[in-house]
């Protein structure tokens, strides 16, 4: 809250009326910086203007006093206010910009001011104050009964859209996904700790989310009775959401939102699901870092308009479960692939502009000069459009092509109303065109032609009564004149007025001459007041054809998509991808489609079989092999499949998958408390519980990171339950060779392993994935490719040989005792695979830093063979064969 003077018991402050007026202003907005207008700048005071100090690095300084002390001040100029909000909304920063509304002529005291628009993080629709390849999202979330709703709103283009979930982690889910710039939520809602660290977090009063309110304000956006047309009617808690974050768009806005018409309802049921894990381990739109390089969308997204970037952006996050969708898709991208159709319609995309955000600025009255000249060549575009679409059969394509339509009037109305390089602002003029309006043109011809005029006249004049020095002039006091000399002025005709009677000299006005001078002295604000008056009614007309104007946009944004996905399937050599409702994923030649750009030699394809039948594969091999990257494929693949995508692949046909998980790498959580093990738990536990048979898991090294015993026993359990309990179709790669017995217990599972050549101490990576399991992992020779000292390496290889011969307790000195948790009991079961791996090379993993003896150990020694029958001390010698 900013820091304002208080009144003490004994007494009142007194301010200035100027800074009376400026508090009772900021009283009203407290939680945002308050830009005063003065004159040529935005003043800054108390609290704000030190903070503004602060992010904006201009100078502090102090305007009067406030009860005895310097009121603190900064100040930035209005015309370069863009570059400072640029700023203050990067770092989430809401300001209330508060203009002069009166006229400083006729006002007594301060000239009035109000607040004409608050500018927030999610409500931003500014060009110069957005990423033009992002969406800017505002989100409101609430909690109605047990059910949670979620409401988005992209300001910017009026994309409008509800869902419901049931519990809070699904709702954290969807908040990750759609990662908002600013969430509004209810001051009693719980929240995750994620999600309530969230930057543009605005806690709102419980009643904003009332359900009867939020009705009412819906049904008068859409001017309707009722909701039963969006689909969304008996989602209360949604709609209380959206009703929240309708009025605190409203609010902020301080206008009518015309470019909200509709209301898209999300289901759950038609999307494949990705967890925040997941978004981040497969790098849809952000690497791991934080950036945008080297991610799924840096590689597909060569899109020609901003809009159709945003909608790719959209694409990737959310793929689809719906096969008619997919497939309409796939038919438009193979339609424009032939004959390279995808060329010409690409090159008719590129001069057409945002459309989408000129919209929307269009809708809220604040549309500038350039946005409209932009919008009439983009128009202009249409017709090529159409002639490409001709030339294709695809039925969504055809689709397209009438939502786009053509607008010939309206390209001729702004090509005639517009200049060809219109200025920044309509603050100046100079907008509107030559001819458009007979009364602008004759204002602005008095304004520039005046000399001209004033020549002409003078001349006439001297014809007309015979005086050679009659002249005609200017002055600021006296406005126009003709002038005559003192001995010839008993010439001037009876029209002549006198004016003004100088030494040598007599100066006249003729009724001509008035009526220039009137409309001369005048001409200039005249025709900015006309310019701008014809600009706002060039406004209103384009406003009349909003709906459809927007409906084109987003069919041109689709078609940029579509074609982008074309020039991609020919560049990055994609294939179709087949469709299917029966589970399954089956591909040829699969190839990961970023870590394959940036790899200098040529890629290495692989293969992956998934069916009913063989539902998990057990991943072993060598650090740097490519586990990590065949999983990842895999699990892009699947996601380009259900954007509708071509994909990187000889062939693939893909099941239709509900959810996709991925639990991969290692990662603390320090500011949320959780150590690196609790964050894989965690992350293990939304899967076996959330998963079904038709979701697709990727699961790497569970278990590692805690004790070896604890650890294979965890993984184990987990492997055996997404097996025989979920069915999920599962990539379970591991370093616990002991995992690789999985497919004798389970009839589902399969071993496939990623192989590797040594020569001498060094090591070759083949990335080629073969059935069975690998036979060793070659982290020594990985170590040595990472440059640890070759005495440490030594050191490591013989401690290698003595656990490998069974010596756990050699030079280990003293230490923890290691866990003795039971290991998992492993049937003697044959393997499925073709070369089964020798019991030599499967050795049990310990406790490096472990000095307890062996579990076969202990249990030899608790034997007395005096005791035993010959049939149980050979049931004791297989028992203790398998502790070993």
């Amino acid at each position: 809250m900013v820091a304002t003077p208080t009144s003490s018991s004994n007494k009142q402050p007194e301010h200035t009326p100027m800074m009376q007026q400026y508090l009772r202003i900021k009283a009203e907005h407290r939680q945002e910086l308050v830009f005063y207008r003065m004159g040529d700048f935005y003043e800054l005071f108390y609290d704000d203007a030190k903070r503004a100090a602060e992010l904006l690095d201009v100078t502090l300084t102090a305007r009067g006093k406030s009860g005895g002390q310097p009121i603190p001040m900064a100040g930035i100029p209005y015309h370069a206010a863009e570059g400072y909000l640029a700023r203050l909304i990067k770092a989430g920063v809401s300001v209330a910009i508060a203009e002069q509304i009166g006229d400083p002529a006729t006002s007594k005291g301060p000239v009035e001011r109000k607040v004409v628009r608050i500018v927030t993080p999610g409500t931003v629709t500014d060009e110069a104050l957005l990423n033009e390849r992002r969406d800017n999202l505002l989100a409101a979330a609430g909690l109605l009964g047990d059910r949670f709703g979620l409401a988005l709103l992209d300001l910017g283009t009026g994309h409008f859209a509800v869902q419901e979930v049931d519990t809070l982690e699904a709702l954290a889910e969807q908040i990750q996904r759609f990662s908002p710039t600013e969430l509004l939520t209810p001051e009693d809602l719980d929240l995750p700790a994620e999600i309530a660290r969230r930057p543009g977090l605005r806690r709102r009063a419980p009643w904003e989310f009332e359900l009867e309110s939020a009705l009412r304000l819906l049904n008068r956006q859409f001017g309707t009775m009722d909701l039963e047309a969006f689909g969304c009617s008996h989602m209360h808690a949604a709609l209380c959401a959206a009703g929240c974050l309708l009025q605190y768009a409203r609010d902020t806005q301080r206008t009518e939102l015309p470019h909200i018409r509709t209301l898209r309802t999300e289901r759950s049921e038609d999307t494949v699901a990705l967890d925040p894990a997941s978004r981040r381990n497969l790098e849809i739109d952000l690497n791991l870092n934080g950036g945008d390089d080297n991610t799924l969308l840096s590689v597909f997204d060569a899109c020609k308009t901003a809009m159709g970037s945003r909608l790719l952006r959209r694409w990737l996050n959310n793929p689809l479960r719906t096969l008619d969708t997919l497939q309409q898709r796939q038919q438009a991208i193979g339609a424009l692939i032939s004959d390279y159709r995808f060329e010409p319609m690409r090159e008719a995309l590129k001069p057409i502009g945002d459309m989408e955000r000129i919209l929307g600025r269009l809708a809220l009255r604040s549309a500038r000069p350039r946005d409209l000249s932009r919008l009439g060549l983009s128009l202009a575009q249409f017709p090529e459009l159409q002639r490409q679409l001709a030339e294709t059969d695809a039925r969504r394509l055809q689709q397209l092509g009438r939502e786009i339509g053509e607008w010939p009037q309206t390209v001729e109305l702004l090509e005639r109303a517009i200049v060809e390089n219109p200025p920044v602002v309509i603050r100046d003029g100079g907008v509107i065109a030559e001819g458009y309006d007979e009364e602008l043109d004759e204002l602005r011809g008095i304004s520039e032609n005046a000399g001209d005029y004033l020549v002409q006249l003078e001349q006439r004049e001297k014809e007309r009564t015979g005086i050679p020095t009659l002249k005609v002039g200017y002055n600021r006091v006296h406005g126009y004149f003709i002038e005559i000399s003192r001995g010839q002025s008993d010439k001037a005709p009876v029209d002549y007025i006198r004016r003004q009677t100088l030494k040598n000299a007599e100066r006249f006005i003729t009724p001509e001459l008035k009526e220039f001078e009137d409309k001369a002295l005048s001409a200039k604000s005249r025709a900015l007041a006309r310019e701008k008056f014809l600009y706002e009614e060039l406004i209103n007309t384009l406003n009349e054809h909003l709906a459809e104007l927007q409906t084109a946009a987003a069919a041109v944004s689709e078609l940029d998509v579509l074609a982008n996905m074309a020039e991609r399937a020919d560049q990055l050599r994609l294939v179709q991808p087949e469709l299917s409702t029966t589970p399954g994923i089956f591909v040829e030649g699969g190839r990961h489609p970023v870590v394959e750009q940036v790899l200098d030699a040529p890629f290495v394809a692989n293969d992956i079989e998934l069916h009913d039948n063989r539902r998990m594969l057990v991943i072993t091999g060598p650090n740097m092999g490519g586990k990590s990257t065949y999983m990842r494929q895999t699990a892009l693949i699947a996601l380009l499949a259900h954007c509708g995508s071509y994909v990187p692949a000889d062939s693939a046909r893909i099941g239709l998958l509900d959810r996709i998980f991925t639990r991969i790498g290692s990662a603390d959580d320090l500011a949320g408390g959780r150590s690196t093990f609790m964050v894989e738990m965690t992350e293990t536990a939304n899967i076996l519980r959330n998963a079904s048979e038709h979701s697709l898991i990727l699961m790497d090294e569970i278990g590692r990171g805690t004790s070896t015993y604890d650890g294979l026993s965890l993984a184990w359990a987990c492997a055996h339950y997404l097996a025989n309990k979920v069915r999920a179709f599962t990539l379970f790669a591991t370093h616990y060779f002991e995992l690789t017995e999985l497919p004798g217990e389970c009839a589902d599972a399969a071993n496939i392993h990623l192989n590797a050549t040594e020569h001498g101490d060094s090591i070759v990576f083949l990335h080629r994935i073969q059935e069975g399991p690998a036979s060793k992992s070659y982290g020594l020779q990985v170590a040595k490719l990472a440059g640890i000292p070759t005495e440490v390496l030594n050191e490591a290889r013989e401690r290698l040989a003595s656990l490998e011969a069974g010596n756990t307790t050699r030079d280990s000195g003293p230490g923890p005792a290691m866990q003795t948790a039971a290991k998992p009991e492993l049937k003697p079961q044959p393997k499925p695979e073709p070369q089964p791996m020798p019991q030599a090379s499967t050795p049990a993993q310990v406790d490096l830093f472990g000095s307890a003896p062996h579990p076969a150990v202990e249990a030899l020694e608790s034997l007395d063979p005096d005791d035993l029958t010959p049939r149980q001390a050979l049931e004791q010698l297989y028992a203790l064969r398998k502790l070993l």
